[in-house]
């Protein structure tokens, strides 16, 4: 029989450490700093309106062969022979 009460123990304390631990999470959770919904959608239209993107012409216009980083690049050379 003291076998059956120290697995039963040994379960509690397994479940007790279990919501120790999930109650550390939780708490990291809450402090974890918040930011509203409104000011992270107004910084990321800020960030799309400032930032320049090439991948997105219609926006933007077109981009030049000099300033755009997904072209090809001018090397003077049309090929390589090895």
């Amino acid at each position: 029989m003291s076998t059956r009460t120290g697995g039963r123990q040994s379960m509690s304390e397994l479940k007790l450490r279990r919501l120790i631990e999930h109650n550390q999470r939780l708490r990291e959770d809450l402090a974890r700093p918040r930011v509203r919904v409104s000011e992270a959608s107004a910084s990321l239209i800020r960030y799309c309106k400032t930032t320049k993107d090439h991948l997105v012409p219609s926006v933007w216009g077109p981009v030049g062969r000099a300033d755009d980083p997904y072209g090809q690049q001018a090397t003077g050379k049309c090929c390589s022979i090895q």
